[in-house]
């Protein structure tokens, strides 16, 4: 007879069907986390500011002023491009803070 084919009524699987549930419903809650926190990030020394969420969602982009009076458009262009790429990158470390425990807990 092949393996399991003698296990009790109930599968006696159930355990894991509620460790899978639970970890489901954690990552949820996580990913409901992630959208509400926002990490932010500079360049040019405070020329440039992006806000994130944690789920990479762009919030605003603040440009100083006084960049605009230089009217460099390449130069702003690279900034808005350096803190946009900062900002993503603290956001996805952001999730794999939040996130990563939560794959350790996968019964595979």
């Amino acid at each position: 007879m092949a393996k399991g084919f003698n296990r009790p009524a109930g599968g006696g699987g159930g355990g894991m069907l509620q460790q899978l549930q639970r970890l489901q419903q954690q990552m949820l809650e996580a990913q409901e986390r992630l959208a509400q926190e926002t990490v932010t990030a500079t360049a040019g020394g405070g020329a440039v500011t992006v806000t994130m969420t944690g789920d990479q969602k762009c919030q605003s982009v603040v440009i100083d002023p006084a960049v605009l009076q230089d009217a460099d458009a390449e130069m702003l262009q690279d900034l808005v491009l350096t803190a946009v790429n900062l900002a993503l990158e603290k956001s996805r470390e952001l999730q794999q803070q939040v996130m990563g425990p939560l794959a350790g807990g996968l019964p595979f």
